[in-house]
């Protein structure tokens, strides 16, 4: 797929480590000025070393006024958003805690509320639509033992997502999320490092393996690119099949 983002902004929330890291090389290779948003600022740094053309902004997206005060300090144009940051603290229903629900929605729903809310507004001022993609799970689909809190917030996510489709298309502002399978990145080996636990979850999928970090971004690129001009308001799964049998 042969994409250009010449003379395209995007700014990547999670950028400094798993996906959103990868992303964010796949994005300045296809000509992207890139924002990258992270908690940790010895990853921003370490990311600045590797691509000195991305602008990192530090933050902590669970605390919603230093997050709003930080992205709206960014004033050139966003032209595209990828809600990629994300967290799993993963337990039995019967032993899932409040401290626990809270740190899953704050990060998972709240912030791209928040997040989406700074950029979307920047993008209608402007005049100029966009693209919004928010990283949602194959969890919001089907249920997955242990995972009550993160399954609801993936399935909060997608209904969020719709929601904005429906509310910014008509300021030409795409909206759609992407429903990965396991990927084994630091989050996904939270849950999925026992083969015990992973083995048959790999063997329910169709095309018999979790999902490589590049199959998500593939997705991930695509959906933000004008190739992806008429789809709004899609989760797209990039699960080998496992939702869909």
């Amino acid at each position: 797929m042969n994409v250009s983002f010449s003379g395209k902004r995007i700014l990547v929330t999670g950028g400094g480590r798993g996906i959103g890291r990868d992303l964010v090389h796949r994005l300045v290779a296809a000509g992207a000025d890139v924002v990258a948003v992270a908690r940790t600022q010895a990853d921003l740094d370490s990311l600045k070393a590797e691509l000195p053309t991305v602008q990192t902004v530090a933050c902590d997206l669970s605390d919603w006024t230093a997050a709003r005060e930080a992205l709206e300090a960014i004033k050139e144009p966003i032209h595209g958003l990828v809600n990629n940051a994300g967290t799993a603290l993963l337990d039995p229903f019967l032993e899932v805690k409040p401290e626990d629900i809270n740190a899953t929605f704050s990060i998972n729903v709240k912030a791209v509320f928040n997040v989406s809310q700074v950029v979307a507004k920047q993008m209608i001022a402007r005049g100029e639509g966009g693209v919004i993609i928010n990283m949602s799970s194959q969890a919001s689909l089907r249920p997955l033992l242990d995972h009550a809190a993160y399954c609801s917030s993936k399935a909060a996510l997608d209904m969020l997502t719709r929601i904005m489709s429906l509310e910014l298309g008509p300021k030409g502002i795409r909206v759609n999320a992407i429903n990965p399978t396991v990927v084994m990145t630091e989050m996904g080996k939270v849950g999925w490092a026992d083969p015990k636990k992973a083995d048959p979850m790999r063997k329910a999928i169709p095309l018999g393996r979790f999902a490589e970090v590049e199959d998500v971004v593939n997705a991930v690129v695509f959906l933000l690119s004008d190739q992806a001009a008429m789809i709004n308001g899609v989760m797209l799964p990039v699960d080998g099949g496992w939702t869909g049998c």
